[in-house]
């Protein structure tokens, strides 16, 4: 299995320059302006950052190639990682909560911003939006669950901005029409802007515990039926699948072969092998050959052939 991880880590700390590059401008235009909003989306880029860090070091880790220790590889290391950006959504969005309550119940004072802000904050959302689809595409092109975990983590951060970006044009109208109403856009868009990173942390869970808890791959009635198209399988039962499919997928299957010596049942197993390692790849597959008494109508662990 090739090791991208050199390429990873390069794009990593590309994104975490730029990304440290969009917080600190952030930071600093929030506490020029007083934005409550936009502090918030700052606190969000900090933890871009954090999880670029936090790539960096999973990835040493992440080999594919199995060794001593790790017979199956270090992949699963790439996935704690994208749970640990999970965990900095869910700090951000606490974060900005409590901002925006405590705001509305003990008030501050009026945002006051510029034009020449404004643009700035654009600029900063074109660098958002391209790190965003930087890291997705190498990440779909190279496999690498850290880098897409990553660019949704990015991706929220350009909706975020978005909304921050609008509230703060609504408050420079406010200031040039005389509208003082129009303040109160900071603190009402604080909130769906928490909701967005908390969603953005949810997809990141929700995509990678399945790695994590082992969960089936792939249905054993689709492996079934590819194994038992191969010349010389008569049964093949008791099938199970682990990982993630573009990942890596480990299968495991008991199999009666119409065979009367083991170099005729190996190279059986071979093409079964080869059908699925085309169909599933990259796919790792253990084999259990079985005497023709031991056949069975269990295709999986509560699961039997109709």
């Amino acid at each position: 299995m090739q090791d991208n991880r050199a390429r990873v880590r390069k794009v990593l700390w590309i994104t975490l320059l730029l990304n440290l590059l969009v917080m600190v401008i952030k930071a600093i235009v929030g506490f020029v302006t007083g934005s409550l909003s936009l502090q918030a989306d700052a606190l969000h880029s900090v933890t871009d950052s954090a999880n670029n860090v936090l790539g960096l070091f999973t990835n040493r880790l992440s080999s594919p190639q199995p060794d001593r220790e790790h017979p199956y590889g270090h992949q699963k290391f790439e996935a704690l990682g994208a749970l640990g950006i999970a965990a900095f959504l869910s700090i951000a969005c606490f974060e900005i909560l409590q901002g925006a309550v405590e705001k509305i119940f003990y008030g501050s004072n009026a945002v006051s911003i510029s034009s020449d802000e404004l643009w700035i904050l654009i600029v900063v959302l074109g660098v958002n939006i391209f790190v965003a689809f930087y890291e997705r595409n190498v990440g779909r092109k190279i496999g690498s669950p850290i880098l897409i975990a990553d660019a949704k983590h990015t991706m929220s951060d350009i909706w975020v901005t978005l909304l921050v970006l609008a509230g703060l044009v609504g408050i420079w109208q406010a200031n040039t029409l005389n509208v003082p109403q129009l303040q109160w856009l900071d603190v009402v868009l604080a909130f769906p802007v928490a909701l967005l990173v908390f969603r953005s942390g949810w997809e990141v869970l929700k995509d990678n515990l399945p790695w994590l808890v082992d969960e089936i791959a792939i249905a054993p009635e689709a492996i079934h039926r590819i194994v038992m198209d191969v010349p010389g399988v008569i049964n093949c039962h008791d099938i199970a699948s682990r990982g993630l499919l573009g990942r890596q997928v480990f299968i495991e299957m008991h199999l009666i072969v119409d065979a009367k010596d083991v170099e005729t049942a190996h190279k059986i197993t071979e093409q079964v092998e080869a059908r699925l390692e085309a169909k599933f790849s990259p796919v790792r597959v253990m084999i259990h050959i079985e005497p023709p008494s031991y056949k069975s109508d269990r295709l999986s662990f509560g699961a039997k052939l109709n």
